[in-house]
């Protein structure tokens, strides 16, 4: 999701929660610890140089502090105040939420709740570092039905 986006639903809700790819939620007395716009630069097995820059908010619990609740309208205000002092533009947002190491997000919404999704790696230069095209799999039985199929009468000999 973009920064857009979240601020967007922010403005709707009543109260804020987020659902872990497990169907748990993160505990509802965690805090915003960070704010952060991210800058990545790299270079992929191919050779190309890449930059990456993501917004990133960094969830805490404190177990302590069992009566903590953040309200979406004082989130709103934290993501302003890191707008205009770090100069953050509409990127996507990322979350970093501890559980057994710190672990990072991807986000969505379902309409309630903020949705942890599970990231994901890929190559960015597969064509380049030898990892081979997904081959279009298909049915023998469909074959036949091909308008080139080789049955008599199918004009491929």
């Amino acid at each position: 999701m973009k920064l857009s986006e979240i601020k967007n639903q922010l403005a709707n809700l009543d109260s804020l929660s987020f659902l872990l790819p497990n169907g748990t939620f993160v505990p509802q007395n965690f805090h915003v610890t960070e704010v952060g716009l991210l800058t990545k630069n790299f270079i992929d097995c191919g050779g190309t140089v890449r930059k990456e820059t993501v917004v990133n908010f960094q969830l805490w619990e404190d177990s302590t502090d069992e009566d903590h609740r953040l309200k979406p309208a004082k989130l709103l205000k934290i993501i302003a105040m890191s707008e205009q002092i770090l100069g953050i533009g509409d990127f996507d947002v990322e979350v970093e939420y501890q559980e057994n190491t710190i672990g990072k997000y991807d986000l969505g919404f379902n309409g309630q709740h903020f949705l942890l999704l599970n990231k994901q790696t890929a190559c960015l230069a597969s064509d380049q570092c030898g990892v081979p095209a997904q081959k279009k799999k298909i049915k023998l039985s469909d074959v036949s039905t091909q308008t080139n199929s080789c049955a008599p009468g199918g004009g491929c000999c």
